[in-house]
């Protein structure tokens, strides 16, 4: 791809997630998503394989019906309501079907099937691109309608899709599905809390882009497409690989790391509203995600894949990957639990 069309490409995600963040009307947020949507679909199928043609065919059409709904649930409280105002959503129906379209553009469940087969078909960075960036523009738009949204259908869904990511993620071989089913079962953990206590989805979203950011930057840096890779990663880089163990440990949720936070505040909040139940399908289905992260992990530092040859470091071009942002995100998704108190 030139850089020309990169440039484009990458000006139009960014130009989307801004036109759908900063709108008050609800026909200039689906232009928003619209253009996020146009713009990343050639850069998943740029490969020029099937793989990748089925993924971009799958990822248009799930955000076109999601698109679709959101411009017929806005529709229909603008017909009882009077106003294209997206913080009025006041209608039942409009906004459970905005709750449903939301979750199909975020890839929570029941509508997370796109996700995993979507990212398999991407290149590593598309597939960041997709965890990552293309999350915002749905999330300000929750963010935005919290106050009218359903807290029980969001709870439903939070609680199914932190259940899936971990119970799915258990069969998982390649890096781009495991990141992908954690993906799930990270915003299961951010709907559970929308309505409840927006600010902390605010810094849940802050640091799971962070951990999933330095996470896959890692997977580039060392060529690993699946466990098998994870396994010889130390003959590409000790201190990489080290750092991957981290980074996967903090997404698991284990303290002393930065993931430790989020699920600690939640888990804290959900107790205090009364709904025990909740939090504690919340902390089981946490210990499903970190049967599969501490997995990774081990295959990655402690054992060494079969193989028969004598050499002592993996086969390899020179490295070209910039680690500026790996520099950037690493210290902030591992080392930040110490700052709790002040962020919340």
């Amino acid at each position: 791809m030139s850089p020309i069309t990169t440039t484009i490409l990458i000006s139009s995600l960014a130009t989307g997630t801004v036109i759908t963040a900063s709108s008050h009307h609800w026909l200039m947020a689906w232009i928003g998503l619209e253009m996020n949507t146009l713009a990343i679909i050639p850069m998943i199928s740029k490969k020029h394989h099937p793989r990748a043609t089925e993924a971009a065919t799958k990822y248009f059409l799930t955000q076109a019906a999601a698109s679709a709904m959101i411009l017929f649930a806005s529709t229909m409280n603008a017909w009882y309501t009077g106003t294209w105002d997206i913080i009025n959503m006041t209608n039942p129906t409009a906004n459970t079907l905005l709750t449903m379209a939301l979750a199909m553009k975020l890839g929570l469940a029941p509508m997370h099937f796109w996700l995993p087969e979507v990212l398999q078909g991407s290149t590593m960075k598309t597939a960041l691109i997709i965890t990552t960036w293309q999350k915002l523009a749905p999330m300000a738009l929750i963010l935005t309608t919290s106050n009218n949204l359903s807290t029980t259908t969001l709870l439903m869904m939070g609680m199914l899709s932190t259940l899936l990511g971990g119970w799915a993620g258990l069969n998982q071989t390649q890096t781009r599905k495991i990141m992908a089913y954690s993906s799930i079962a990270h915003l299961g953990w951010m709907a559970a809390i929308t309505s409840i206590m927006p600010n902390i989805l605010m810094l849940n979203l802050t640091l799971y882009l962070l951990m999933t950011t330095s996470m896959f930057y890692t997977l580039i840096l060392l060529n690993s497409k699946n466990i098998k890779d994870m396994a010889t990663s130390p003959t590409t880089s000790t201190t990489t690989t080290t750092i991957s163990m981290l980074v996967l440990l903090s997404l698991g949720g284990l303290p002393p790391l930065t993931g430790f936070m989020p699920k600690w505040l939640i888990l804290e909040e959900l107790t205090m509203q009364g709904l025990t139940t909740t939090a504690s399908v919340l902390a089981l289905s946490a210990l499903l995600s970190l049967f599969f992260y501490l997995r990774l992990s081990y295959s990655t530092t402690i054992t060494l894949a079969p193989n028969t040859t004598t050499m002592k470091h993996k086969w390899r071009f020179k490295p070209t990957n910039n680690t500026l942002l790996l520099t950037l995100t690493l210290p902030m998704s591992l080392l930040m639990l110490p700052l709790t108190p002040m962020m919340c």
